[in-house]
């Protein structure tokens, strides 16, 4: 039911898209889980990993500017392994044109959705017009959408904040997601904070703006017909479970990559998938297959073994483990036998 406070645009909206029986599967995707994009972390080596550990959920990108697609190696940016479909890949830009030229140029090498960034704070983002800044242009926002829409068969997607600065009011958000879901976005992923874009390093922007989930929930309670997806804090099954009842699915972010092996058993509890008690030592064995084959495509080491540093969290022998990794892992001819030498230790440290 729409909100009781915006109720004309609120009916305009739900008349333009109408309630949908299983919205976590827009356009053929299941966000019901998914892994947050997160810059210097989920290159596609650590998608690979995060494949490894659940088939389902649905994997992003770091955000990757239209600039180096257009001008830059566009393999080094846009090659992912088939393993990792279905994966989105996250644009960041404020050009409409460029921002569908890229769109059109992801879709053929294979991604299975657009998401546009409209809620990174840094100042290097900052600069360039795009990310969080955009929340204070929304019509640009649409526009940006429209776009890309026109020019791709696969979904475009939007992640953003619940607001900006001083605008903290749900208002706001309100007013920003309505021009661009009449533009024809039907899936809004939200960080449930706000982004203080001067002040705060991006860091900062992670951790100190409070968390309100409830202007998300409230979010899809105005927009029905809307996908929402919630973002921001969440660390744990019992989190994810309290959120699908409020909005279509979860974006997990830090958790994913300070102990990957936690959520193994995403596949079973949210997909119906039987449960396979799969060790860390067999995904670190499946992952070190992955890393021999990239080594012999002269891809250096640390860029692929820094993804398992937390793979034994909270277990025994996992300080050792780390620390070897660590400190072996970045010489230009270290190989596979470091992830060897690194196990034996962690077992013994078991026994």
């Amino acid at each position: 039911m729409a909100s009781s406070k915006f109720p004309a645009r609120a009916l305009d909206i739900i008349a333009f898209f109408p309630l949908m029986t299983n919205s976590i599967t827009y356009s053929g995707l299941n966000r019901k889980i998914c892994l947050a994009p997160m810059m210097d972390y989920t290159d596609r080596h650590f998608r690979y990993l995060m494949r490894l550990i659940s088939k389902r959920m649905l994997l992003y990108t770091e955000m990757v500017h239209c600039g180096a697609i257009l001008f830059g190696d566009r393999d080094r940016f846009l090659a992912f392994d088939s393993i990792e479909e279905p994966v989105s890949i996250q644009l960041g830009g404020n050009d409409p044109k460029q921002l569908a030229e890229c769109a059109k140029i992801a879709e053929d090498y294979g991604y299975s959705e657009v998401n546009l960034n409209v809620g990174c704070p840094s100042d290097r983002v900052q600069s360039g017009q795009f990310g969080a800044c955009l929340m204070a242009n929304p019509q640009l926002v649409a526009e940006c959408v429209a776009a890309m829409q026109a020019i791709v068969s696969i979904p475009v997607t939007v992640k953003n904040r619940i607001g900006i600065d001083k605008h903290t009011d749900y208002d706001f958000l309100y007013q920003f997601v309505t021009p661009i879901a009449q533009a024809g976005c039907t899936t809004f992923i939200v960080h449930a904070r706000k982004a203080w874009l001067q002040g705060l390093s991006p860091k900062q922007n992670r951790e100190i703006p409070p968390l309100e989930y409830e202007k998300v929930y409230r979010l899809k309670q105005d927009f029905p017909g809307l996908n929402i997806i919630i973002n921001g804090g969440i660390t744990d099954y019992e989190q994810i479970d309290v959120h699908l009842q409020h909005v279509d699915g979860v974006m997990i972010g830090r958790k994913a990559y300070d102990d990957p092996y936690y959520w193994r058993d995403i596949d079973h509890r949210y997909f119906g998938i039987p449960r396979t008690d799969i060790s860390r030592e067999i995904f670190v064995k499946q992952y070190a297959d992955y890393i021999q084959s990239q080594l012999s495509n002269d891809v250096y080491l640390k860029h692929m073994a820094r993804h398992i540093l937390n793979m034994f969290a909270g277990q025994p022998g996992a300080k050792v483990w780390r620390r070897f990794l660590s400190e072996n892992i970045n010489n230009r001819s270290s190989g596979i036998e470091i992830i060897e030498q690194a196990m034996d230790l962690q077992l013994k440290q078991c026994a």
